[in-house]
């Protein structure tokens, strides 16, 4: 494999490395472009923990919307905790204010006994929903997101992977 690396004349493996470039870029420009297109900086969120079966099981993919900020009870939201970087899919199961008072919810994990209040950050209630939460979940495939799931787990996957695909790019002919 690293033979044929070595016969690439220099010019066929600057363009091959570009190509790789390209690849990338591109995967990263949609990624951007769907958040704004969501209107959130998460667009797309895997399911990491068994909190909502029967609804999502671990590793769904999940497709998220913010451009409608009343949130209703019963809505699947995803949110992130103040000072954790870890986002968590539960449902809405009380609201308070809206309209005129800044929108605050409740959540809990359909597969939980309590509410989330013991999830959230020191001295918070509930979530206020122009802040914490990342948007609401509009659809799903399920079990697609195990990928994701797996390269967190074994880390050692995640740069196999990187380095199978920089070969495979590189030393792939036109």
């Amino acid at each position: 494999m690293f033979g044929s690396l070595a016969s690439l004349q220099p010019r066929q493996l600057a363009a091959q490395v570009l190509n790789f470039a390209l690849v990338l870029s591109t995967a990263f420009m949609l990624w951007k472009g769907l958040s704004v297109f969501a209107d959130s900086s998460s667009p797309i969120v895997v399911v990491l923990s068994g909190s909502m079966e029967p609804a999502f099981q671990r590793g769904d993919l999940l497709f998220l919307w913010n451009r409608g900020q009343e949130t209703q009870v019963g809505e699947v939201v995803v949110y992130n905790v103040r000072g954790k970087d870890i986002p968590i899919v539960h449902r809405v199961i009380q609201r308070f204010g809206g309209g005129s008072t800044p929108l605050q919810l409740l959540t809990k994990g359909d597969n939980n006994a309590a509410d989330d209040t013991e999830l959230y950050a020191r001295g918070q209630s509930y979530l206020d929903r122009s802040q914490d939460v990342i948007g609401s979940v509009v659809g799903y495939v399920p079990f697609v997101g195990y990928v994701t799931i797996l390269l967190s787990e074994y880390p050692w996957l995640k740069t196999a992977m990187l380095v199978f695909m920089a070969l495979t790019v590189v030393l792939q002919r036109e």
